[in-house]
């Protein structure tokens, strides 16, 4: 790959079939003018405004209002170091390696937004009466829309083409450890009151193979994000192997005992929304005991799903 340095200005030259292969400038004004940089900077408005137009009326409250907001936020925030360390050309000087940071990031970006888009309207716009303060919760899902097409952009832009040598983080399964972690997060916030599992062993289980799966995929994303692959003591490809390997296994126990002691009343579970008093009354920024309980039982799956493709493409 051909570069020429000039004072503070780097030219790279690259080809993909993204239709990014033009010069990139890096450490110059013009960095924003390249199709990635106007992208980002897409990202930064959108993020923005979102977070704006809620503030603006305080049309955020309880959990879900503040998941959102914070999404935002945190988005726009690193968005903005993002373009300062290009801009600056300070890649070199960055702590975390930088063939991997950009699209590992991009790619949590994008599904929180995802989430933001989904659980803001559902849980807190929908209850809200008309007015200025809906009018402005609207727009700013719709910019939060905005903002996750505008990430997940990145990612397909930027994403490791078969052949291409780039970082980790850019091929499929350093995005799907991305996946896989985030999931489990969402399921973290599910489970975050203890009265859903603690009555049953088995679901005690569901929790630790959740825990210990999101801190070994979690592992493997630092590693790569600080270069430091070859700290283990075993190969690094070996140990992927072997993580996906475990998770699978985990997570098929998991799937099978979730739904079995929450939804099966041989075993203490409840079968039906209606029986669930916690259910009974509809509540802005408020899932009930059973809707928890089924998105971990549908969350578990798709995890499962996640770390099954890990393994074979691994």
């Amino acid at each position: 790959m051909p570069v020429t340095v000039t004072r503070t200005t780097i030219t790279t030259t690259t080809t993909s079939s993204s239709g990014l292969g033009s010069p990139t400038i890096v450490g110059s004004p013009r960095a924003l003018t390249q199709p990635l940089g106007l992208l980002r900077l897409l990202q930064l408005v959108s993020t923005c405004v979102a977070f704006s137009l809620v503030a603006s009326v305080g049309a955020w409250t309880g959990a879900m209002g503040n998941w959102s907001m914070f999404t935002w936020c945190f988005c726009f925030s690193v968005t903005l170091i993002i373009l300062i360390v290009e801009l600056g050309g300070l890649q070199a000087r960055f702590p975390l390696s930088w063939r991997n940071f950009p699209i590992t990031y991009a790619c949590y970006a994008a599904l929180f937004c995802l989430s933001a888009s989904i659980i803001y309207p559902t849980t807190y716009v929908q209850f809200m009466s008309h007015g200025r303060s809906r009018d402005h919760a609207i727009a700013a899902t719709t910019f939060s829309c905005i903002a996750c097409v505008a990430y997940a952009t990145e990612v397909a832009w930027t994403r490791a083409r078969p052949g291409e040598i780039t970082g980790y983080m850019a091929t499929v399964p350093g995005l799907l450890k991305v996946l896989e972690t985030f999931v489990a997060c969402v399921i973290f916030a599910f489970i975050s009151n203890p009265a859903l599992y603690q009555h049953q062993p088995a679901l005690e289980w569901c929790v630790a193979v959740y825990s210990i799966c999101f801190i070994l995929a979690a592992v493997a994303i630092l590693l790569n994000l600080g270069d430091c692959t070859n700290v283990l003591p075993i190969s690094f490809p070996s140990f992927l192997s072997g993580l996906a390997l475990l998770s699978v296994l985990m997570y098929a126990t998991a799937l099978v005992l979730w739904p079995l002691y929450q939804f099966d009343e041989k075993y203490g579970g409840q079968p039906r929304r209606s029986r669930d008093v916690n259910c009974s009354d509809r509540h802005a920024s408020y899932v009930c005991s059973w809707d928890r309980r089924l998105a971990v039982a549908i969350l578990t799956a798709i995890n499962l799903l996640a770390y099954l493709a890990d393994l074979v493409l691994d």
